[in-house]
């Protein structure tokens, strides 16, 4: 990969280029001391990745992703002395087209290491195609699946994905007759700090899913941890390693396919915006299955790879801009269960 450094402090600009230079065959093609400049070299020249600092003079983090997101985009990751202090600013910066965070390393080989082995899961998304060699067409299939059994909402999302499911999230009213499961791409270090703050945008009670716990009906779980999320037999959160190869975890395919496999009621798979095809194959099992499927329309994306490699494989009933997805679940729901859905506050 070709690869972009953005910091304003020269030692650790030093310290990511030898540790990339050292231990890769990625090329760091030019350093930025600011978010201006960042845009200017990402236009002039664009790289496949940038590692961008959050806290900067001038232009900061947030501000330079969005504009190399508008004019020039390709994968950037957040580098961050404080992943805890400056969450905030992270998942903002997410919401905008950053592809994941990362605290900045340590001097040591445990620093060195975890740096590695992030740009090694970013090469592998960024090579993953969007397509799929599977063209199948989906059969006709009904909205949901027959059953009066509690329904399941499953999302997933990547790059631009807080900022999405935080508009999906505020716009659902206090009580909805189903549970809410959401698979996002992101550094477990910030699965807890994700989990607070799309609860601080909803009515909704948001919390990271335990392993052995169970669904409860009107409660939204987020996967957490650096494994795959699964329903298992009993119908409770399990995390597995495997498929170890995988680029990210948890999987969003892997969820969806777990759903098909075990999940008796109706299903909702949506898809949002995000790099790569993770979810694609798992959204077309659920329509197969009589699952309602929905992604996310390319006008609302930051990134239109996951929802496009859906699209290609007709794994999707409908295509909506983000602010449209919340009223059809609720349409679908309402429909479903023929029973009025309460708009108060919490």
């Amino acid at each position: 990969m070709k690869i972009g450094i953005v910091n304003d402090v020269a030692m650790i600009c030093t310290l990511l280029t030898s540790a990339i230079h050292d231990n890769t065959q990625h090329e760091v093609i030019w350093i930025a001391e600011d978010g201006q400049s960042a845009i200017d070299h990402a236009r002039e020249n664009t790289p496949d990745l940038i590692l961008m600092d959050l806290i900067m003079p001038g232009i900061n983090g947030i501000d330079a992703t969005r504009e190399i997101m508008a004019s020039s985009p390709c994968a950037i990751v957040i580098v961050t002395a404080s992943l805890d202090e400056n969450a905030d600013m992270v998942f903002s910066a997410m919401g905008h087209g950053a592809l994941d965070a990362i605290a900045t390393p340590d001097l040591n080989k445990d620093g060195i290491s975890l740096l590695l082995r992030k740009l090694y899961l970013i090469q592998s998304l960024i090579r993953t195609p969007e397509n799929d060699s599977n063209t199948t067409k989906a059969p006709a299939s009904k909205s949901l699946r027959e059953g009066r059994n509690q329904a399941l909402i499953a999302i997933g999302a990547s790059t631009g994905g807080p900022k999405a499911l935080a508009t999906i999230l505020a716009a659902l009213p206090d009580y909805i007759p189903a549970s809410i499961v959401i698979i996002q791409h992101v550094d477990e270090n910030f699965t807890a700090g994700l989990a607070d703050w799309l609860d601080s945008q909803t009515h909704l009670d948001v919390s990271v899913a335990k392993a052995g716990g169970s669904i409860e009906i009107n409660k939204v779980y987020l996967a957490g941890g650096d494994k795959h999320l699964l329903l298992n037999n009993r119908l409770c959160f399990q995390y597995t390693n495997e498929p170890a190869e995988y680029a990210y975890r948890p999987s969003i395919d892997e969820f969806f396919h777990s759903i098909n496999q075990r999940w008796p009621g109706p299903a909702i798979g949506v898809l949002l915006t995000g790099m790569g095809n993770d979810g694609a194959k798992g959204l077309l099992t659920l329509k197969n299955n009589s699952g309602l499927t929905i992604t996310q329309d390319e006008a609302t994306c930051a990134v239109y790879g996951m929802p496009r490699a859906a699209v290609k494989i007709n794994a999707a009933h409908m295509v909506l801009p983000i602010n449209d997805i919340p009223v059809a679940i609720m349409k679908v729901l309402s429909q479903s269960f023929r029973q009025p859905v309460s708009h108060a506050q919490r």
